[in-house]
Parts: structure tokens; C-alpha cells; sequence
């Protein structure tokens, strides 16, 4: 069962088969995560308001990597994304949607669309049963290496964090926000999104601040390590 906004979704028949969708590159939206957008182009503002009219779901994906397009000039999409629900939405004044989306469950898509008179694009899609397990692999989650990763990615980068907020949260909330927060590329987003469960997510998010942490250290001539 998962919970967004005043909608509880506990299978794939409470959600619908065709969804609007808006191709972002580096946006990653996960299960249980909140992504604020900021809406302008026209046919997006017409996508928000096709989805507050019917179901408020739309799909966020991203362009598929190697930046190949379809016979319209389109870019072609990744196969998986995730359905998130419109829980807010506040009008700017000067033409803009300022939109809070929260993240439902992973999809993948079974085929694109074309419908006649629809500015933006529509999938057919397949929601990922098992993320109606809300917290998969969460009791599995490595929570002292992820945080270890975390505190030697600020450390390096000179930030901080509030971590009585970090220390409370659940290792599905802790897996899911870092993810999304994270500051790596489309590659690593859509790893981080494709991964199966929670622990895996987790170990994948690592494994990319190692990375990431190793080349840094390379490039400033210092060593980069996990403490």
C-alpha cells in the first residue's frame, strides 16, 4: 500500500493505464518522494491541467541516455520511470504552475501513444508490483555505511546537514531522499531508480559517492576515503 497526498493506491488497477509524461533529464522521483516543479512550457501546463481534471498522475522519466530521438525529433525515453501524484499546485501570476509532485511507484513503459490533439506525450505503462510493498529491503539497508558515505560526500564538498533529521528518519525515507538529493548525472539517477529494492539502492547510491569521492581525490592530488 502506498500513500500520496489523500490517495491510497494498494495495486496496479487503482492507478491508471496511460499517463501524461514529462521527460526531464537528471530528475529522479522515487517512491514516497516529493519533487517540486516548476511548470511553463505550453503543452506541460496543459498536461497539469488534463491531470487535475482526471487521475492528478503523471509519469516522470528521463531521455534515454544515448540521446537518441523518434521519427518526430522527439527524444526517445528511458524504459522505466516513476508515476508521482500532483499534491499541490499554485498558480504564479505570470503564467507558471508551481506543482508539488510525490512519488507513487516505479513504471516501465509498454509502448508510447500517439493521441490525436494532445500536445504532450502519453504511454501506455506497467507499474512495478513489488514497490506496492512500501519499504522493500529497508530492514537489509548497510544504514551506518550509507551515513558514512553521506557525511564523507559533505565533508569533501564543505557542507552540512541537520542530522537530528538524518538520525530520525527511516532507512526507506534516509535510501530515498539521498537518492534523490544526490547530485550525480542522468546515468547514476537512473541506476538509482532501476535499482530493485531499498538495500540495493543503497549499495548503488555508495558506490557512486566512492566514485565520485575516488576521482575527487585524484583530481586535488589527496586521498578520498570513507571514515
Amino acid at each position: 500500500m502506498v500513500q500520496a497526498g489523500n490517495q491510497t493506491y494498494r495495486t496496479g488497477e487503482d492507478l491508471p493505464e496511460t499517463v501524461a509524461v514529462f521527460p526531464l533529464s537528471g530528475a529522479l522521483l522515487l517512491p514516497g518522494g516529493q519533487m517540486p516543479l516548476n511548470i511553463f512550457e505550453p503543452r506541460y501546463l496543459a498536461m497539469v491541467d488534463d491531470a487535475m481534471q482526471r487521475e492528478r498522475v503523471i509519469g516522470m522519466i528521463q531521455p534515454r541516455l544515448d540521446g537518441a530521438q523518434n521519427g518526430a525529433g522527439e527524444p526517445e525515453l528511458c524504459q522505466v520511470g516513476c508515476l508521482g501524484r500532483i499534491t499541490s499546485l499554485t498558480e504564479s501570476g505570470d503564467g507558471r504552475y508551481l506543482l508539488n509532485l510525490q512519488g507513487i511507484v516505479r513504471f516501465r513503459v509498454a509502448e508510447e501513444i500517439t493521441q490525436r490533439g494532445a500536445p504532450y506525450r502519453l504511454c501506455r505503462v506497467t507499474p512495478f508490483v513489488m514497490d506496492f510493498d512500501s519499504g522493500s529491503g529497508a530492514d537489509e539497508v548497510d544504514r551506518e555505511g550509507l551515513l558514512r558515505a553521506f557525511r564523507a560526500y559533505l565533508q569533501a564538498n564543505q557542507l552540512e546537514a541537520d542530522w537530528d533529521s538524518v538520525t530520525r528518519a527511516s532507512n526507506e525515507t534516509l535510501v530515498n531522499a539521498l537518492s534523490m538529493m544526490s547530485p550525480y548525472g542522468p546515468a547514476e539517477k537512473q541506476a538509482l531508480l532501476e535499482a530493485p529494492d531499498l538495500r540495493l539502492r543503497a549499495e548503488t547510491l555508495v558506490a557512486i559517492v566512492e566514485i565520485a569521492l575516488a576521482r575527487e581525490g585524484r583530481e586535488d592530488g589527496g586521498p578520498a576515503v570513507l571514515q
